[in-house]
């Protein structure tokens, strides 16, 4: 039946990982993800799962992969500095296809910057930000529920796609306290034979990694790769449409900024404009198709992105759009976190 609880964001994240069946957790504190740590710290003798606060994010990424390679649900939780320091460590998580759950509670940059929320992540995480042609799943939980729903979910889509999986929050998110619906612990079952579990009398042992020295090797693994992101991308974009259907301007913004752009539709409305909102939940795979459709339509007058960076997922919606409608943006930076009423006026600054 589930519980119902008042939860703070990232203790939520921790409670729903636990739910989830997670087994290992490695990671080293920073604002403002530390109560993560603290939480799953505080819970770990009542449950099964072993948790390291690691040396640094490098070693922590590090003991992410030897996990996850042994064939268990492990995740690891940073902030922006520290998961700049993860990325090598999750391009070789990437190559050698083994499912993991990442998540980065975004605070204002670049460099140390301030521990006020931001999304100025979203380049790192979309595009892959280590080495290589590679991709994480990436999640944009928008409230405290969808920090419980969508961890649950990473950790599932993690395991389906041989994939690591990444929750891109945020600060406010993080810190923030709301009522949640707790599911009841799902219990997990390991079924993966390709694990590093050692020599048996059924198999040889299986061999991890992500060097192939051959060219011709390592373009076949970045072919299957390849092919695994195309189907990863026909089967898992999520969204979240407001007030689309008679929309002649479609707001698209994600994670916190999308509470506030509902505001933003519904100021709108009043004063007889039709906007609607458009919030890719999945920010990759990205709604592209979605996009497009709309973009399309005779109706549809222009889109705006709104971002708490200088401009970032406004790049993906113009690919999407591909000149059919022009596009936008509103965004601050410094952790300084948009009004309506300022994104309502800027809104109208751009109507013909």
């Amino acid at each position: 039946m589930g519980e119902v609880k008042f939860m703070k964001g990232n203790e939520a994240l921790g409670e729903a990982a636990i739910r989830a069946g997670l087994q290992g957790y490695f990671g080293y504190p920073i604002t403002p993800q530390s109560e993560v740590v603290e939480y799953l710290a505080m819970e770990e003798p009542k449950h099964n799962y072993v948790l390291i606060q690691a040396e640094s994010e490098v070693a922590a990424i590090n003991m992410v992969y030897g996990g996850a390679a042994a064939g268990s649900r492990v995740m690891t939780t940073t902030s922006s500095p520290g998961f700049s320091l993860m990325q090598e460590g999750l391009s070789y998580i990437a190559c050698a296809e083994l499912p993991c759950v990442t998540v980065n509670v975004c605070r204002g940059g670049p460099g140390l910057g301030t521990i006020q929320p931001s999304q100025g992540d979203y380049f790192q995480a979309v595009r892959g930000g280590g080495h290589g042609d590679y991709q994480l799943i990436v999640l944009g939980p928008n409230s405290v529920q969808e920090m419980v729903d969508l961890t649950i979910l990473a950790f599932d889509l993690a395991d389906k796609y041989r994939n690591p999986v990444m929750l891109l929050s945020d600060g406010a998110i993080g810190q923030m306290m709301e009522k949640v619906n707790l599911p009841d612990p799902k219990p997990y079952k390991p079924d993966k034979p390709w694990a590093t579990t050692g020599k048996t009398a059924d198999r040889e042992r299986n061999i991890i990694t992500s060097l192939f020295i051959q060219s011709e090797v390592m373009e076949a693994v970045n072919n299957k790769l390849q092919e695994k992101y195309k189907k990863i991308d026909e089967n898992e974009v999520r969204f979240e449409e407001y007030q689309i259907d008679d929309a002649e301007i479609i707001v698209m913004a994600f994670g916190l900024t999308s509470r506030i752009c509902k505001k933003v539709v519904d100021l709108a409305r009043k004063s007889g404009i039709k906007m609607g909102l458009l919030r890719p939940i999945t920010l990759w795979p990205f709604p592209n198709q979605k996009v497009a459709e709309l973009a399309a339509s005779d109706r549809v007058k222009f889109f705006l992105s709104v971002e708490m960076n200088a401009g970032q997922m406004v790049q993906d919606i113009k690919l999407a759009v591909e000149g059919e409608k022009p596009v936008y943006f509103y965004g601050r930076t410094g952790g300084i976190i948009p009004t309506p009423e300022e994104i309502l006026d800027f809104a109208g600054k751009q109507i013909k």
